[in-house]
């Protein structure tokens, strides 16, 4: 769980930051700094894929998983979610505003408060980086993925606190149960996984951090979501081999 608490950390941090700083962070300053984030995550997700110790199971995974993803329409899915909960919220915050509900003064209005907690909790939340890095963490205890996409989170916290107010700082209670609870869950399986499996499903979600850099530095929009299933392809994929070979 240290991953997942250093999250909640600095997303209470950056999104603290955000709110007393509002707008006055320079976007030259917001771009190089995501775009340094974007190299060291290319790092991480190097130096992951590279514990590989058969490549060709790390190729096949990422193969098969992208076919399943984009036949199960991984990607689409998650932006459909994100937008179906947008818009319920507008029409929840336009709904607010017409009853003409009076708020605290020293209170952000209540519309303001949801749509930075649900924003917030979805970009924090909904991605590859948290799956595969609460996955690393449960299993090995490494949480060095879960450190990075930290960082990121910490400062889209104060990108988005800046406009939103307080209520991005109320997601980090999402971050707490989700990723812990993913977290958890993965502990659980270690039972039934080998160390090869476990490697490889490191090293296959490597492959898809790079991707998840390459993206910050907008080289390149990879579809990362739709290469999920390449994670839980890989265990299946070394318990094949170990019994043919």
């Amino acid at each position: 769980m240290t991953g997942t608490l250093l999250n909640v950390a600095t997303v209470i941090l950056g999104g603290t930051l955000g709110t007393l700083l509002g707008d006055r962070l320079p976007e030259k300053v917001r771009e190089t700094v995501m775009h340094g984030l974007g190299l060291v995550t290319i790092l991480v997700g190097m130096q992951l894929a590279l514990k590989t110790q058969n490549v060709l199971i790390l190729l096949g995974s990422i193969l098969l998983g992208g076919m399943a993803g984009e036949l199960l329409r991984l990607d689409d899915g998650l932006n459909a979610l994100g937008n179906w909960l947008e818009r319920r919220l507008a029409g929840a915050g336009s709904g607010e505003q017409a009853a003409g509900s009076s708020t605290p003064s020293l209170a952000p209005p209540a519309s303001t408060f949801s749509r930075g907690f649900v924003t917030a909790s979805l970009v924090f939340c909904v991605g590859p980086m948290t799956i595969m890095g609460s996955i690393q963490d449960g299993l090995t205890g490494d949480f060095s993925t879960l450190a990075v996409k930290s960082m990121l989170d910490g400062f889209a916290a104060l990108a988005f606190a800046s406009s939103l107010g307080w209520g991005v700082i109320a997601a980090a209670l999402t971050v707490l149960i989700y990723q812990g609870g993913l977290t958890l869950s993965a502990g659980l399986a270690k039972a039934v996984l080998t160390d090869p499996m476990v490697l490889e499903m490191t090293a296959t979600g490597g492959v898809l951090i790079v991707g998840i850099g390459l993206a910050l530095l907008e080289i390149k929009r990879i579809r990362v979501a739709n290469l999920l299933p390449a994670i839980f392809i890989a265990p299946l994929a070394v318990a094949l081999t170990s019994r043919l070979f």
